[in-house]
């Protein structure tokens, strides 16, 4: 069966209408002067075009409305706060969400911005996340990327794109994408300044001041980020050096900055947090560049190339596993643990691969869980089963739905019949129920025709296994 992305359809960039608060300026406001950059400003947005198409092919992007759509909005908020003299109107301005655990975040020549699922897990309010963007989009705005690119004028912008997404990104992603270029350029002279670290750290301030933000809520963050220890420690800080006395000068540019009724947290973020420990525990980077250099792609249910249909049958052993705060499994202790951005999938070696640049899987079970605006459980079922369509042309529609229980909670059971990607003939039943917050909760069990008889009892054993603990 071949995976749609998560089963959710990632929503455009919004168009919002920013209402911007109020804010007063003092006149010991900090002025902020780009530095001295031999690249044009249409060359920015080349460079950050072709790193971010990297970055895309290269990380594990989440495909989430509910996260991508709070992160977009913040991220619109403060580009309609950016001041006249340093909007660029070539900079095309992009937020997406990367799902790893550490707390980081990343922005691009010309635009683009990559936001750490860690770091919204770690932040205490809306103004903490924007505190990190506005760092962020003020390194864009200075055009700090390019600036330091300056000091290497014989390459080409095409040549300098690969070192400057590995040395901003940092950490094993960096590392993963410096080896793989041919450029020879070393990773290090592109690393921001600590005077850069500085620009964007008062520029950030008061772009957030005009968006609405207090600014301590930055100060806050990096405090937050400094506390961190251990395998999700502080990566930020490591790809953006202290200048010293941080949290003293952002303070100090704070109080220049008057800003009435300043946004802290919203009932958007406090869902979004919700819905984030409802999710399976982000990799950390460590697993998602190992499981990148395993398979080749960053998809949790990819592997070298197409299923190779050389699969054990299911171990009669089981093993348990919990996924983050939704819920418990247990499956053949042959079959491997894949996550995903919404979902997990497990499935036996040989089962599961790549093909026609999707990832697929030939035997096991998907888990996870898709946004429910009609909170109307067989609607929603019916949706699911049209969004598999979209991405298996020879997926039959159910004659009807079998009432069923998932996890102590009345449920729907269909059975479909499918042409797998490798041309196999393929039977597939879909398992529903709801989350506590309306949210549909699935199961999709997948199997050769030929094979099917023997998987429908496990598939049973594992569907009567689930605990729900959202």
């Amino acid at each position: 069966m071949s995976k749609s992305a998560a089963l959710t359809r990632p929503s455009p960039l919004l168009c919002v209408a920013l209402v911007v608060a109020a804010a007063s300026f003092a006149h010991a406001q900090t002025r902020v002067v780009p530095p001295a950059n031999s690249y044009t400003p249409a060359q920015d947005v080349e460079m950050g075009r072709q790193a971010a198409a990297e970055a895309r092919k290269t990380l594990p992007l989440m495909r989430d409305d509910n996260v991508t759509s709070f992160v977009q909005d913040i991220g619109q908020r403060l580009v309609g706060a950016i001041p006249a003299e340093l909007r660029h109107a070539e900079f095309q301005y992009t937020f997406e969400v990367v799902n790893v655990k550490e707390i980081n975040a990343f922005a691009l020549p010309g635009g683009p911005m990559f936001v750490n699922r860690g770091m919204i897990e770690a932040a205490h309010t809306d103004g903490e996340v924007a505190g990190v963007m506005a760092h962020e989009l003020s390194h864009v705005l200075l055009r700090h990327g390019t600036a330091q690119a300056s000091k290497a004028t014989k390459y080409e912008v095409g040549q300098v794109a690969g070192a400057v997404l590995g040395a901003i990104i940092g950490g094993g992603w960096g590392q993963v994408i410096s080896q793989g270029t041919q450029f020879g350029l070393g990773t290090a002279f592109l690393r921001f300044s600590r005077e850069y670290e500085r620009q964007a750290d008062i520029e950030g301030a008061q772009i957030m001041a005009r968006a609405g933000y207090d600014p301590i809520d930055m100060a806050n963050m990096f405090k937050t980020i400094q506390k961190q220890g251990g395998s999700g420690g502080p990566q930020w800080l490591s790809d953006h050096p202290d200048p010293g006395d941080r949290s003293a000068y952002i303070a100090r540019e704070a109080q220049t900055l008057r800003v009435a009724n300043p946004i802290r947290t919203t009932r958007e973020f406090t869902q979004v947090k919700t819905h984030l420990g409802q999710l399976s525990p982000a990799p950390t980077t460590e697993q998602a560049t190992k499981a990148a250099a395993r398979t080749g792609t960053t998809a949790g249910t990819s592997g070298r190339g197409a299923p190779s249909g050389r699969v054990e049958p299911p171990s009669s052993s089981y093993q348990t596993y919990t996924e983050g705060r939704m819920f418990r499994i247990s499956v053949p202790s042959n079959w491997r643990e894949l996550p995903g951005t919404n979902a997990v999938t497990f499935a036996p070696e040989g089962a599961y691969g790549d093909a026609n640049g999707q990832g697929v899987f030939t035997h096991g079970v998907e888990v996870g869980s898709a946004r429910n605006e009609s909170h109307d459980l067989q609607t929603a079922t019916n949706e699911l089963i049209a969004s598999l369509a979209e991405s298996n042309p020879g997926l039959s529609r159910p004659s009807g739905y079998d009432r069923v229980t998932i996890g102590g909670r009345q449920g729907l059971r269909a059975v479909m019949s499918n042409t797998s990607s490798t041309g196999q003939p393929e039977n597939i039943v879909a398992f529903t129920s709801q989350l506590r917050d309306g949210s549909l909760f699935y199961a999709v069990a997948v199997a050769p025709r030929g094979d099917f008889q023997s998987y429908s009892r496990v598939f049973d054993r594992v569907i009567s296994s689930i605990q729900l603990i959202d």
